[in-house]
């Protein structure tokens, strides 16, 4: 099977509205509403997204302002700024990055799972996580 191309936004658009891609999808430029993608989601480095996002993978280096479902992973680079909850598989989180919300991270994440609150810290300490399992 032949890999598809994948859609971008370009830097000098502006789409408010639901958008939904069957496969990969770029954002360079600004988006307020909803996403959704079958594939994979990136948020690129000055890159505004106000906007619920449910994807399989999302990788984010710009702003974005909504809770996030991703079935398999959610990336924050050095630079990504996140605010709103976020729910995934899997989460990587760059030194740097800027996350302001609740998580759900794991293989039940997305029905009934353990949650997990990141606290911010100093700059220069590790991100830290308390879960609201109970004991």
């Amino acid at each position: 099977m032949a890999e598809s191309t994948a859609t971008v936004i370009g830097p000098d658009t502006v789409i408010k509205g639901e958008l939904t891609f069957n496969s990969k999808a770029k954002l360079l430029g600004t988006v307020e509403g909803e996403i959704h993608a079958k594939g994979d989601f990136e948020v690129a480095e000055g890159a505004t997204c106000k906007a619920s996002i449910d994807a399989s993978k999302v990788v984010i280096d710009g702003l974005v302002e909504g809770n996030v479902t991703a079935s398999d992973r959610v990336e924050l680079s050095a630079k990504a700024q996140l605010r709103g909850d976020l729910v995934a598989q899997k989460l990587v989180v760059s030194e740097g990055a800027s996350f302001t919300g609740h998580c759900k991270i794991g293989t039940g994440a997305t029905s009934n799972g353990t949650s997990a609150e990141v606290k911010p810290q100093a700059k220069g300490e590790p991100a830290r996580a308390t879960t609201g399992a109970k004991k």
